[in-house]
Parts: C-alpha cells; structure tokens; sequence
C-alpha cells in the first residue's frame, strides 16, 4: 500500500560565492531551500531532482506536522511504492533561485543595504537556474541522477540534459516546452503589466508598505485560466449562478467561475511574492532550447540520456503538438525517447492531478535498463 514519506523538513544551503549570470553580472551570496526524501547511495547514483512549476516551491512531499493539512504538492508521485519511489531513490526537491520560498530571491535580504532586493535583484533565465541547483546536488554529494519536472520544471528538466549531460540518467519532462510560444508570452505579459500597473507596487519596493496584491491577485487569475481548459471549467462552473436565483445587475461576482478565480487570487497572494512572479515569469518568456543552434536536434545533441515526454489532451498552454515536436527532435537526434499523451479533461493542470496514470508510465520508465 502506498505510504506517504511522512514529515519532513525544510533544509537550508549557503552557497558563499558568485555565481556568473547568463545577463553577465555575477551574483552571490545564495541560499538554497531543499526538501529531500529517501537516503543517497554510496555511489551518489540514485538520486532524483524534481522541478516545480512557475508558482511551486521545495515543499514536493509529506508535511511538516502531525496537523498539517497541507501535503506537498507531490506528495501522490513521491514515496514508498510511488512513481518515485524513495525505497530506491534519493529525492530532493529544491525552491527555484529568483522564488520566494526559501531560496534567494528578491524579497531575500542584500548583505550589502540590509533591505529587500527588490529590483535590483539581477534577471535570470533558466539555465541560471539550473547552475544554482547544479551547486545543491554537488554539495549533497550526488553523482547521477534522473531530472524530472512539470511545466516549467520540464524546461529545467530539459536544460539539465544538455547543459550537463554527464550527470543525468534520464529525464521526464511532463506538459512542458521547448520554448514558450507568442501566445505564452503575451499572458505573462499581461500578468506582469497588472502587478507594474498596481499603486502599491512602488517600483518594487513595497515590503515595508501595502503589496500590490490586487496586481498580483489578477496575475494569478489570468494564470489559473491557462492552466484550466474549456471542457473542465464547463463541468466545474458552467454559466452557474454563485449562490443567487438571478444575477445582481452590478458589478459584483454573479457566476461561479468569477468566484472560484477571485478565490485564486486572493489566496495566492498569501504566499507568493509579486518581484518573484516578475522574474520567474520574465525567465520562462526567455526560455528557448534551440536559441543559438542550427535547429533543435541540434540543441539536444549533447544529451547522453534516456527521455520520457508525456503531455496531456487538453493542455492548450502547452499542447500535445509541442511535445511531439520535441520527441520527434529528439529523434532525429538519435536520442531514446519515449512519448506518451494521456487523455484527459484537466487542462495543463492534468500534471498535478493525473497521478495514477503517470505514476504507471513513470515507473515502467525508471525500471527500463535497470
């Protein structure tokens, strides 16, 4: 019977010295927010990295108290008997550079003024991020592994492979891309101009002050409608009233879709930081894997590993059409790869909530050659 990993803790690495940027400036000091499930081997070998998604954190498994309520965001894919299965391997879950959850980002304090970076906290892209997790998995002693990560976690998942190839086994990249297309960009756009937009905002110093949760509360709601998709929001909402006979004739909430995606904003702002949703969302508009060579088969040409790409039917934000794009890049690469599209209504957010299905995929994947 599958178990949960139980609690577990928040751990902190300090990472001293300057890292180099991919803007050129060089950055430091970082703090690193990991979680990790399962014992390493003496070969530093069965290890397991998970990358969240755009507004995720360390916190991939268990829960931190007897009462916690709160599991990780995982926590179905991670532990015994699981898809990754923390009876073989060593999983570690770590808090993405730029976030607001542990790991240095800019509501993190600057050794150098005592105050929020705010600002002048540097941009980064993914592969940035990728060399401050690359610091992690040195310092805990990790030789191999397998990368495997959702969303915005596949395009660090992705990154890995070809940015240090002789470190990963394989990797899974689940509704994710090679690239964010023009459409994506223009959301997160949109995003960012409502939290740039807020009168709170004070050019991103606002820590001491109001946050500019209205701007970041309406970034949230435009997300969370591409993570949903036609069909589910149909089931779930449909054009019902939201506790009302008839409509109100004002201004106010009437339908349950406006309810549910005020309730999204609003909690989400408890939590997350408006300077980090800028900036991560700023490093996924960047995020291009074929930027700089000839083609994408081209980009995966350093890659030793074995890939498995699953994607989801109803996944607009990232569609099926990119995942089989990248598996036929991949291909043509003369990589092994292994694809795989699973139906189902949930829209993007189907890789959160589709466990059963992936976690049979996923383990067929890992035993493969083992």
């Amino acid at each position: 019977m599958e178990q949960s990993v139980g609690k577990t803790e928040l751990k902190k690495y300090k990472f001293d010295g300057k890292l180099k940027l991919s803007s050129g400036r060089e950055f430091g000091p970082i703090e690193i927010a990991y979680e990790t499930y399962g014992t390493l081997n003496e070969n530093g070998d069965n290890a397991i990295l998970i990358l969240h998604a755009l507004t995720g954190d360390a916190h991939a498994a268990g829960y931190y108290c007897e009462d916690d309520k709160k599991r990780g965001w995982w926590d179905n894919m991670i532990g015994p008997d699981k898809a990754f299965d923390t009876n073989k391997y060593f999983i570690v879950s770590s808090n993405m550079f730029g976030g607001c959850s542990g790991t240095t980002g800019p509501s993190s304090i600057n050794p150098e003024t005592g105050k929020p970076y705010g600002l002048d906290f540097p941009v980064f892209t993914m592969e940035d991020a990728v060399n401050v997790q690359k610091i992690l998995v040195d310092a805990l002693g990790i030789k191999k592994m397998v990368v495997a990560g959702g969303s915005m976690g596949g395009m660090q998942a992705l990154d890995w492979a070809v940015m240090y190839p002789d470190y990963v086994l394989k990797t899974i990249v689940i509704a994710s891309t090679t690239r964010l297309t023009a459409q994506g960009i223009a959301f997160n756009a949109v995003g960012r101009n409502a939290i740039l937009s807020d009168t709170n905002f004070n050019g991103g110093d606002y820590y001491d002050n109001q946050h500019p949760e209205r701007g970041l509360s309406v970034a949230r709601m435009i997300g969370h409608i591409t993570y949903l998709c036609e069909e589910s929001m149909h089931k779930k909402f449909g054009r019902r009233l939201q506790d009302k006979d008839k409509p109100d004739f004002d201004f106010g909430i009437d339908f349950q879709v406006e309810s549910y995606l005020q309730h999204q904003g609003l909690t989400f702002v408890e939590r997350f930081d408006a300077n980090s949703y800028l900036y991560i969302t700023k490093a996924v508009d960047y995020f291009d894997l074929a930027e700089g060579h000839e083609s994408l088969e081209d980009a995966f040409a350093p890659a030793k590993c074995e890939f498995l790409i699953i994607s989801f039917s109803s996944d607009w934000l990232f569609p099926t059409s990119q995942s089989k794009e990248m598996t036929k890049a991949l291909v043509k690469a003369g990589k092994d790869v292994s694809y795989c599209e699973i139906e189902s209504p949930c829209g993007h957010d189907a890789f959160l909530l589709e466990f059963k299905t992936q976690s049979g995929i996923i383990k067929s994947f890992l035993k493969k050659d083992n």
